[in-house]
């Protein structure tokens, strides 16, 4: 089986350094346009914040504005080469929580970076874009997923990019 006929198109890419993660973060950046929505997910201290940052820092948030997790605000907007809508959904408790914050109806006028919505993506619109963050034992992976549309599209051009290795199954 090829890639292009995977059903759901995976990369793994592992995260040895900082560097690494800046790597990534500039590799999806250029893929990114308004209307995506990127769903990160991982344990707590896993590295889902550094990675949002070093994707809003390629996407041209300027380095003396802070990128923090918006934990308590669940939100935050960041000017750059695209509008960044940054959300950290950890302290939800239900589905209709996701969706009375109106992110869905706000993807068309940005880029939708999202900490923790696993399993909200129905209440963001659908279609994303995964990265999930694992310790291994030998270093920090990223698992970058999709199983439809643009989003399996922006997968397979990465991979495409990278060489064009194919998926681990």
């Amino acid at each position: 089986m090829t890639f292009e006929e995977l059903p759901l198109a995976h990369e793994r890419v592992p995260l040895p350094t900082r560097r690494a993660t800046i790597r990534l973060a500039r590799e999806l950046a250029a893929l990114l346009a308004v209307g995506d929505l990127v769903i990160f997910s991982g344990p707590l201290g896993a590295g889902k914040t550094v990675l949002v940052r070093a994707l809003c820092r390629a996407l041209g948030v300027p380095h003396e504005l802070p990128i923090q997790s918006p934990t308590f605000a669940l939100v935050h907007e960041h000017d750059a080469r695209v509008p960044i809508l940054h959300c950290d959904l950890y302290r939800l408790t239900g589905d209709s929580e996701a969706e009375q914050l109106g992110l869905r109806e706000r993807r068309h006028e940005a880029v939708l970076l999202v900490e923790w919505g696993r399993g909200l993506e129905p209440q963001l619109g659908g279609g994303a874009l995964h990265v999930e963050l694992v310790d291994e034992p030998a270093g920090k992976v990223a698992t970058i997923s999709a199983d439809t549309g643009a989003r399996r599209e922006l997968v397979l051009a990465r991979a495409r990019r990278r060489g064009g290795r194919e998926p681990t199954p």
